[in-house]
């Protein structure tokens, strides 16, 4: 299992992102807001703006404050070890 780092200490399994995407469409908006109202959202910003949304194969939201470049590279150089 390869894990990479998403910010402020957490780490998500690499293997089970389906993509990182941008909260500033409608279309990701109105997915984290089903997501939250049925419990599948996780957010790891830490109470800073989100960023990057990490959409998992469990249909499960992640929210964090990185910026999605830095997050793929990450899991890039997680895939690379």
């Amino acid at each position: 299992m390869k894990f990479a780092d998403i910010g402020f200490g957490s780490s998500v399994n690499a293997a089970r992102v389906v993509c990182v995407v941008s909260p500033d469409s409608l279309p990701v908006r109105r997915l984290v807001q089903d997501a939250k109202n049925a419990n599948r959202a996780i957010d790891v910003s830490c109470g800073k703006k989100t960023r990057s949304v990490i959409i998992t194969d469990s249909e499960h939201f992640i929210l964090s404050a990185e910026e999605p470049e830095t997050i793929i590279e990450r899991m890039n150089a997680a895939d690379d070890k």
